[in-house]
């Protein structure tokens, strides 16, 4: 599959807007937010969105998004190191293309020159998602129970990491060391 994987901008927006309100319609057991409070947000929010975080969208040749992912590095001086990967979602046409696998790989490239590890929550029955993250360097380290309670069920959430400082990837410190914060 030929796509084209880049950071979203205001262009972007209603794009954004269109597959992430598919997301989460779609599939309410693997987001925190519901389709009825982003529903809700005006295009300016969503705009302030993609300034706020690094969301990465997959193009196909025709111009269209089959899929996000966005990055969001922590900011306290203390856990500066960690960065979190958030909003993955390809559209049901394109999984098993290797979209998601560019996703995650492209935001691994970008994440490397700002983070030592990458965290990540995926549903616990997400069984095709776990195997994906596990084959790009993806641990578990924990299981939250009961982490969100949707349609009369609860829902588990593996909690994974990928230190990019031990897996040979990365191993300089791009953290800035700030003794005052």
């Amino acid at each position: 599959m030929t796509l084209t994987i880049r950071r979203l901008g205001p262009e972007d927006a209603e794009a954004y807007r269109a597959i992430r309100h598919e997301a989460l319609a779609n599939h309410p057991e693997a987001f925190l937010s519901t389709a009825e409070a982003f529903e809700q947000k005006s295009s300016a929010d969503i705009v302030q969105t993609l300034a706020a975080l690094t969301v990465f969208g997959a193009f196909l040749p025709d111009g269209s998004l089959g899929g996000i992912n966005a990055f969001l590095r922590n900011e306290g001086a203390k856990e500066r190191h960690r960065g979190w990967m958030i909003q993955v979602y390809v559209r049901p046409q394109h999984r098993g293309t290797g979209m998601a696998q560019g996703l995650v790989e492209h935001l691994i490239g970008h994440a490397w020159n700002h983070v030592l590890q990458i965290h990540l929550g995926v549903w616990s029955e997400n069984v095709p998602a776990i195997k994906l993250y596990q084959r790009l360097g993806f641990d578990i380290y924990a299981t939250e129970p009961r982490y969100m309670y949707v349609n009369g069920r609860f829902i588990d959430e593996h909690l994974m990491v990928r230190f990019l400082d031990r897996d040979g990837s990365n191993s300089k410190a791009p953290i800035e060391s700030d003794q005052n914060e």
